[in-house]
């Protein structure tokens, strides 16, 4: 029952982040991927190390992670472009939480890849 109040916890905060995150349409141009991270929120989840809420992004690059369905998927960019744009595609096994759909431009999204890559 915790882990269920708090994962709905997580999914309220995670989407007045990502509502606080849709203000003016060009507010993020010039901010690296990490500065993005922080500016829509997902840190609030993915912090340096696994939570109950959702996998490290630290350090998965390249790596192969389980999925919930019992596939397993290589941390590449395809990966990590799919679990941005449509989260609920491949959930990581052991996490019960899904990513908001944050509706980022393709520049964003972009950012957000490199950055997750230079985490290594």
């Amino acid at each position: 029952m915790m882990r269920v109040t708090t994962v709905r916890a997580a999914l309220a905060v995670a989407s007045v982040l990502a509502l606080a995150a849709c203000g003016d349409e060009g507010s993020t141009d010039g901010l690296t991927g990490a500065e993005l991270a922080t500016e829509i929120g997902c840190f609030a989840c993915h912090t340096a190390t696994d939570t109950d809420l959702a996998p490290t992004l630290h350090g998965i690059w390249g790596s192969e992670v389980e999925l919930e369905d019992g596939t397993s998927v290589i941390v590449d960019e395809a990966y990590v472009r799919r679990s941005i744009t449509d989260p609920g595609a491949d959930i990581v096994a052991g996490f019960d939480a899904r990513m908001p759909t944050f509706g980022l431009s393709d520049s964003e999204v972009e950012r957000l890849i490199e950055y997750v890559r230079g985490l290594g």
